[in-house]
């Protein structure tokens, strides 16, 4: 196959390669954008049917490009986010190859070699932005089900017509899990949530999506010197949050409201029990706890820059917890024909032929830069540089910094 010289490559046409793409563009630095599929691959081949962005259509801008259309509050579709994506990577006309899957990238002699299906790029650097959800991330446990329980993750979810009739497991309670619930117990499935650690937020606060509030006190834009422990952060949980037409709020107490029963943290399985931890009480009060103490550093911000702004609201209810939630689940014995996991996502490295990861198969890199490798980068991973980092918008800053510092090493590099 063909051999191709070019400056930098960028692994992955999403939002944060085409970022990336102009950042480099506007420094005059060479580069091409590998794309496995077709541009925005992720949103149209791996999202389920009704998803919407959690964050609003106004948010929603990459450099030199932001949303133009008539509803500026409202939440794109899984459609809409993919012509959003297009659009940019024509208005900038990025150098992008679809259909170029990449299979093994080696170094040798201050180069990386980026093999293909359909050839091989040498380059000086190379920016990883292929993204955080890649793969499911889902327990071994997943492997022991009975036969006759189908196991899916959200990574493979559709439409509620892909679980079968019977009950369903939802394990896993953040923003996709949540959703997910609520779109099979409204389907008219009997669900159950195991519920771990959360993050619980309000879609609207006095007056304003909460994303507004986020981004005007500054929360978004922390960056890794505010982290104390930046595993731990990059670990947290994806907000309750769900785009909606109504902009409603979507958190347990509705689900509670509409039938679907909570348990714990799911635990296990074992013969034909799924086991749940008995720290549902606890995992709620702190996510209440948290979702105050959020709600009251949003408060004195306002007291000090717009004392004229809405009264606060009032605090939402805390969460409803069963008084004795069941630790075990029978799986036959309440026809439960399947487990749905919206347990995360990880990356794929598969294809990286480098020592750069460690030994839980993760990246080592310290925002963006990956360690002991010079010339190669990574992009569009949670809180890569800052919280923003997890979001559309986010890909601005990150790819910016990341831009100068490639143009720095290829200077000094010669």
């Amino acid at each position: 196959m063909s051999v191709t010289d070019v400056t930098v490559v960028i692994v992955g046409a999403g939002h944060s390669g085409l970022a990336m793409s102009h950042h480099l563009r506007v420094r005059g630095i060479e580069h091409v954008v590998l794309e496995r599929g077709k541009i925005a691959n992720s949103w149209s081949e791996e999202r389920w049917d009704s998803l919407r962005l959690l964050t609003p259509n106004w948010q929603n801008r990459l450099p030199g490009f932001a949303y133009e259309g008539s509803d500026p509050d409202g939440f794109m579709t899984n459609k809409e986010v993919v012509g959003f994506i297009d659009a940019y990577a024509k208005a900038i006309d990025a150098p992008v190859v679809t259909g170029t899957r990449v299979q093994q990238v080696t170094a040798h002699e201050g180069r990386y070699a980026v093999s293909t299906n359909s050839g091989t790029w040498q380059c000086r650097a190379l920016v990883m932005a292929s993204g955080a959800h890649n793969l499911p991330a889902i327990p071994e446990t997943a492997a022991r089900l009975p036969e006759g329980v189908q196991s899916i993750s959200a990574f493979e979810y559709k439409r509620p017509a892909d679980i079968p009739d019977g009950g369903t497991l939802v394990v896993g309670a953040s923003a996709t899990g949540l959703q997910l619930a609520a779109e099979l117990n409204k389907a008219g499935r009997q669900v159950t949530l195991a519920v771990g650690e959360h993050v619980r937020m309000p879609r609207t606060y006095r007056g304003r999506d909460i994303q507004h509030w986020m981004e005007v006190t500054g929360r978004l834009d922390e960056g890794l010197a505010e982290a104390d422990d930046i595993v731990r952060v990059r670990n947290v949980p994806s907000p309750q949050l769900v785009g909606t037409p109504d902009r409603s709020t979507l958190d347990l107490n509705r689900l509670t409201d509409a039938g679907v029963e909570l348990v714990g943290r799911f635990a296990g399985y074992n013969d034909g029990n799924a086991q749940f931890s008995g720290s549902l009480k606890n995992v709620c009060a702190l996510a209440d706890l948290k979702l105050g103490r959020l709600l009251g550093q949003i408060d004195e911000w306002i007291d000090s820059h717009d004392p004229q702004s809405q009264p606060p609201d009032a605090r939402p209810d805390a969460t409803r917890v069963p008084d004795s939630p069941r630790l075990i689940l029978n799986l036959a014995k309440e026809n439960v024909r399947s487990v749905l996991w919206a347990t995360g996502y990880r990356p794929d490295y598969s294809w990286l032929d480098l020592p750069v990861l460690d030994r839980k198969g993760r990246l080592k890199h310290t925002g963006g830069f990956v360690d002991d490798a010079p010339g190669l980068y990574a992009l569009g991973l949670t809180f890569l540089r800052r919280r923003s980092s997890s979001f559309i918008h986010g890909a601005d800053a990150d790819a910016g910094d990341i831009a100068d510092h490639i143009a720095d090493w290829l200077n000094s590099a010669g």
